[in-house]
């Protein structure tokens, strides 16, 4: 197995260390199984001559004895006997011989195998392990660029924001300040979704890099639950859905990630604002399910085809070659955080009968009902 010299190993390391050793050790079974199978299925060909060639023996034996005088002495018949038991023992013996020589001859190609395979493994984990620390030397170098790029343009985008807001201010007794309002607003729109945009490429690096940042603690799930769709409630109105929260009012202690879980039903509300049309209806709810809490975005959109129900958490899932309405990573960057907790997410929907998104979070038993 790999020696390994980063501390920091990634799961899907681990799982391929896990898969590399149990390939060697089938490869290992497998090769001693055809070894014995290929061996033995020699063992009968030599057998099956060497029966064959005692048999031709025998018969030629036969024939020699037909042909001498039964009048012959008895000293003919006693150096005949002598001679065929001198060939027997000699056969019997180079036979052994052969044995012999062949058993030496398999144990040192077994010798040999084991020897050099170590070799030949040890230099392809050496070369992994070289590959590997090009890709982390590489990564690192990309999580840099994109951090300080992230940096940079966050920094930019939250100028314009301010600019845009002060714009805003100044202008509402401008004579045309309804055009120049509306085009502020516009300017900050898009600084929000390019910021979400930021955000969703730096959450998909970490994930990569095995390094999602999660800061657990206790909190209330229904306040939670209220914050996001108060987030969210003017961008629904304003295309004109309706967004509601069932059954959500009791405090309801939990261990999670607030700003985490938050993202979570964000980007589950906008993407059921995204694709429900006007007039139609998002309801969230949360409940207990055994021992999780059980989260659902119910809307009245487009809904998915059943085929593409596990597809949509999959990084750069796209409803279409042509949708163009984000990166698709929301729900991909959802489903890792959800997993994180230790949760379960997952899609419910029919074409033109809405969808249901349902993610899960583990709670102990100590928590209220």
């Amino acid at each position: 197995m790999m020696p390994r010299e980063n501390p920091e190993e990634s799961p899907e390391r681990d799982l391929t260390d896990v898969s590399l050793r149990e390939e060697r050790e089938e490869a290992d079974r497998e090769m001693i199984a055809h070894r014995f199978a290929t061996e033995k299925h020699a063992d009968a060909v030599v057998e099956q001559a060497r029966e064959t060639a005692d048999a031709v023996l025998v018969a030629a034996r036969e024939k020699v004895d037909k042909t001498v005088d039964a009048a012959a002495t008895r000293s003919v018949q006693a150096a005949i006997a002598e001679d065929r038991d001198v060939e027997d023992a000699t056969l019997c013996d180079e036979r052994a011989l052969a044995d012999e020589t062949l058993r030496h001859e398999r144990e040192a190609r077994a010798s040999l195998r084991t020897r050099l395979l170590p070799h030949e493994r040890d230099a392809t984990d050496q070369y992994l392990l070289t590959e590997r620390a090009r890709s982390d030397d590489a990564l690192a170098t990309r999580d840099d660029f994109l951090g300080m790029v992230a940096h940079d343009l966050r920094d930019l985008l939250n100028g314009i924001v301010v600019s845009s807001q002060l714009l805003a201010q100044k202008l509402e007794k401008h004579s045309d300040s309804e055009r120049l309002l509306l085009e502020t607003t516009r300017i900050e729109r898009y600084g929000a979704r390019m910021n979400r945009l930021i955000g969703d490429l730096v959450d998909v690096a970490s994930i990569d890099a095995g390094k999602l940042a999660m800061q657990t603690g206790e909190g209330d799930v229904a306040s939670l639950v209220l914050e996001a769709v108060e987030v969210l409630q003017i961008t629904a109105s304003a295309k004109g859905v309706s967004l509601a929260v069932q059954d959500v009012r009791e405090p309801f202690l939990a261990e999670f990630d607030h700003d985490r879980l938050l993202q979570v039903l964000a980007n589950l509300i906008a993407n059921s604002i995204k694709f429900t049309p006007k007039g139609g209806n998002i309801c969230v709810h949360c409940k207990r399910v055994g021992e999780s809490l059980e989260f659902c975005v119910d809307d009245t959109g487009e809904g998915i085809p059943a085929a593409m129900l596990e597809a949509v958490f999959e990084r750069f899932w796209q409803v279409g070659k042509n949708d163009r309405r984000g990166l698709g990573l929301g729900l991909y960057i959802s489903r890792c955080i959800v997993e994180a907790h230790g949760g379960h997410i997952r899609a419910e929907s029919s074409p033109g009968q809405g969808t249901r998104m349902y993610f899960t979070l583990p709670v102990s038993a100590n928590h209220n009902p």
